[in-house]
């Protein structure tokens, strides 16, 4: 794994823990009403996507596990469709995804 990749990973654990943060909690229903929260939340969704793009394609076939495709996509969708995002997607995403993407994430950077 070359350096750069590596400060891409760990920023992307730091932008998941920041989002898993921001909706600590919280119900989806005070998510949904708490705007200063849907933003900081669509904030680290987009970061993360972004830090995806950065990796190399050939990385990112080494470890299929992420779902890093996904994450390219998800950052797409909050920065381009913010105001017809369904934000209950937003809040299982971060919820149920992110803490799994962080788990496979964290295993790639002990090798």
């Amino acid at each position: 794994m070359q350096h750069r990749e590596r400060i891409a990973l760990e920023k992307i654990c730091s932008e998941i823990d920041l989002a898993m943060k921001f909706v600590e909690n919280i119900t989806p229903k005070e998510f949904l009403a708490d705007e200063k929260t849907k933003r900081a939340v669509g904030m680290t969704a987009i970061n993360i996507g972004e830090l995806t793009k950065h990796l190399t394609m050939e990385f990112r076939e080494n470890y299929p596990q992420v779902e890093w495709k996904s994450a390219a996509r998800f950052r797409d969708i909050v920065a381009h469709k913010y105001e017809t995002l369904n934000m209950l997607d937003v809040y299982e995403t971060v919820t149920k995804d992110f803490p799994e993407m962080k788990l496979h994430i964290e295993k790639i950077l002990e090798r």
